[in-house]
């Protein structure tokens, strides 16, 4: 069969594919058939000509795992417009393809010897290179810098087409994504919404059915000539609504978070929650040296909000013996958040409303990476990245509360 054939193939070939990468497979067997080789890559670059990215057949190599500088690629003659082709007969002594910051280590780990690239051109102007490698020493002559010439004219127009395709793509994911995050935000603020005017609500009923009426049965109570038993029962009650204030107030506003710190507070209602009577045992580790105190308000207050979720579920309806509470950096430099028990996992309200959905609304509101495990117990891990932690979520101090 004449190459004049190959070709025609090769465009036919090329015809159905929708990526590079299958393209270039696609017509691997063909090329081959033309000129042969150990190695073939197309390597296109960036519209600002900084960046390069290599599709390969044939030998799998680092060139095609990540992008690279222009300015370090072993072919940054041809992307720079220096010139149309290069031709060695052995690359591992080119200072051409060899040199201090060059991207050459599959030339030097795999020998690629005898080189043959060919500028890839779409309307004169420059968007990559072909490559054909050998690991024959010389292998490679004027001859074949034609015929690779050839195909890099055939190919440029699809893998360009090919390439922008791609790049639409990935812009339309990008652009699906973002919107999907911010409809997420928008929706999680309103349930968060509807759940503090849920909560404001109790917190009157709680007033008015408990403290208000506390209230009328001591001034009905307080008269001239209160025996010193009387006095005293007066004096308890008072004593108990100052405590129920106290705890209405510590739902709405966690001043002993204020005061004394994130490790403090939650030890605290660790203690709260868990009656005297009971068995269950508790413990909160902090291995950051108090990380979470020096978050901005609203984050902070968010983090508390979720471990208070967490250990009101351990506590009231999972059974556990044992419930812990660590703070952690973990390898990625993420600020992890783990609330952990040995209970059974009970979902009690699968609502969008739901504790559960509350604490992952939370999380997303300020940043951080919501993860829950119920393998031989619960875990709950909130991880906040770096970014999230110099900013304040979306500003509005009410959702954290």
């Amino acid at each position: 069969m004449s190459d004049l054939a190959h070709y025609l193939r090769i465009s036919n070939l090329l015809a159905g594919n929708l990526d590079i990468h299958s393209a270039l497979r696609s017509v691997k067997a063909e090329i081959d058939k033309i000129i042969e080789f150990d190695h073939l890559d197309v390597c296109l670059t960036d519209t600002d000509k900084k960046w390069n990215t290599s599709y390969e057949v044939g030998l799998q190599t680092s060139w095609s795992t990540s992008r690279s500088l222009v300015h370090n690629s072993p072919v940054r003659d041809i992307l720079l417009g220096k010139t149309e082709y290069l031709l060695t007969g052995n690359a591992l002594k080119d200072p051409r393809y060899i040199f201090p910051g060059a991207v050459s280590a599959p030339i030097l780990h795999h020998e690629f010897r005898s080189r043959v690239n060919v500028a890839m051109k779409v309307l004169g102007e420059g968007i990559g290179s072909l490559n054909c490698s050998s690991k024959k020493e010389n292998f490679y002559n004027e001859s074949h810098v034609e015929q690779v010439r050839i195909l890099a004219d055939m190919l440029a127009p699809y893998f360009y087409a090919l390439r922008a395709n791609e790049k639409a793509n990935k812009e339309a994911i990008f652009r699906a994504e973002i919107l999907a995050r911010e409809e997420g935000l928008r929706l999680g603020a309103l349930s968060l919404t509807d759940a503090l005017e849920t909560e404001r609500q109790r917190i009157g009923m709680d007033l008015h059915d408990q403290t208000l009426a506390d209230l009328t049965r001591i001034a009905r109570d307080i008269r001239p000539g209160l025996t010193e038993v009387q006095h005293h029962r007066l004096q308890q009650q008072i004593q108990n609504m100052i405590q129920d204030l106290r705890d209405i107030i510590d739902t709405s506003i966690p001043s002993i978070l204020e005061l004394f710190g994130f490790h403090h507070a939650v030890l605290t209602h660790l203690e709260r929650a868990v009656s005297s009577e009971s068995k269950m045992q508790f413990n909160v580790e902090d291995h950051t040296g108090g990380a979470v105190d020096t978050l901005p308000e609203t984050t902070r207050i968010a983090i508390f909000r979720i471990c208070q979720e967490a250990i009101n579920n351990a506590v009231l309806h999972s059974g556990a013996a044992q419930i812990s509470v660590m703070v952690c950096h973990d390898a990625a430099e993420y600020l992890t958040i783990r609330i952990s028990d040995d209970g059974r996992f009970r979902l009690r309200d699968p609502k969008p409303r739901s504790g559960l959905a509350h604490m992952k609304t939370r999380a997303q509101l300020i940043g951080a990476k919501y993860d829950i495990t119920t393998r031989k117990g619960t875990r709950i891990t909130i991880r906040l990245p770096e970014t999230a932690r110099k900013s304040e979520g979306i500003g509005h101090e009410n959702f954290a509360g």
